[in-house]
């Protein structure tokens, strides 16, 4: 086995597979970032940290069911001509609980603006209940990356390896990424509209409607560039007052 990682080809191709995961985990970290921000502050790292194993849990015990994750392409039924297969479904289903679990943040982000941190020491989240969250979210943010690794590399073991570089990778960037949400709410209300747009693609793929990846990460660079250059230019501005 570790004879046949050492090929070119299959260093290229573990590359390859573990730049496009962590592109596809973008969104995964977004979300886990959004979540264990409402756990209690001594709470939030193990719950990053969780999360994204489940994460790798999720996306390996996947690529060892290829059998099955190939079975879910075959249509198990049709509604107005059009077939719905096991991994529409799954992408529906997984739109929809985006679309509502988005919606849902943004609307306490701005209903209790200011109120957020004295809440959560009145009642703070259950961490068992945001891990459940993370879970159903992770097979649907998973399906994608795992069918990925499928089209492109034959070895399993390849898969696998470039999984857990690319979770590690994640771990490593998500406490940064998670500060800074967190420091900046409107950076917040942007992540979580993100996410949105993640949910309307993924109800797209699962309708057969096929909307480029590419658009919806030029749409999120393009964002997040406008929104740094807001921040900055408050932060000069706050400077200059003082």
């Amino acid at each position: 086995m570790i004879e046949s990682l050492l090929t070119f080809e299959a260093l290229v191709a573990l590359l390859t597979l573990t730049a496009l995961e962590i592109v596809l985990g973008i969104d995964n970290i977004i979300f886990i970032a959004i979540l264990v921000g409402r756990l209690p502050e001594h709470q939030r790292d193990k719950g990053r940290i969780f999360g994204l194993a489940l994460a790798m849990v999720t996306r390996i015990l996947l690529l060892l069911s290829l059998f099955w994750i190939m079975k879910l392409t075959t249509p198990l039924f049709t509604i107005l001509a059009q077939e719905i297969s096991g991994r529409d479904l799954i992408l529906i289903v997984g739109g929809l609980f985006l679309l509502a679990k988005s919606t849902t943040e943004i609307h306490h982000g701005i209903e209790n603006a200011g109120e957020e941190e004295r809440e959560l020491q009145k009642t703070p989240r259950n961490f068992f209940n945001v891990l459940v969250q993370i879970a159903i979210l992770d097979i649907v943010f998973s399906l994608d990356s795992v069918i990925t690794a499928v089209g492109m590399v034959n070895d399993v073991s390849i898969m696998i390896l470039a999984v857990m570089i690319a979770v590690g990778v994640m771990m490593v960037a998500s406490k940064s990424i998670s500060r800074f949400i967190d420091a900046n709410p409107t950076i917040k209300i942007l992540a979580l509209s993100f996410l949105i747009l993640v949910g309307v693609t993924l109800i797209a793929e699962g309708l057969d409607f096929h909307i480029s990846k590419g658009y919806v990460y030029f749409a999120m660079a393009f964002s997040l560039a406008v929104e740094s250059l807001n921040i900055y230019g408050r932060k000069k501005q706050r400077k200059a007052q003082q």
